[in-house]
């Protein structure tokens, strides 16, 4: 199924899992290294990145930088917090 394509400032009417969409650990490292590429891209170089995520109403994509992460979001651009749970790709 292909991820629906969505603005970043959409993000917040969105809903997302209570669990983890990734079901391993690796995956779940493999996922946290990329979103600290993408932040350094985002804070360095101003590059836009690919995140993939899940939502109660289905998968979705969207085109963004990241400013900054925490243990359980991340931020980006414009103020818009997306929890790193429903991540499932991150294209840099």
């Amino acid at each position: 199924m292909k991820p629906q394509v969505i603005e970043k400032e959409w993000i917040k009417l969105e809903k997302f899992p209570a669990t983890d969409v990734l079901p391993t650990e690796a995956e779940r490292t493999s996922r946290l290294l990329r979103l600290r590429k993408a932040l350094t891209l985002g804070n360095l170089e101003k590059q836009k990145v690919g995140i993939v995520f899940d939502t109660v109403g289905g998968r979705r994509v969207v085109q963004t930088t990241v400013w900054a992460l925490s243990d359980h979001d991340v931020l980006l651009k414009g103020g818009t917090v997306l929890p790193i749970r429903a991540i499932r790709e991150v294209d840099c």
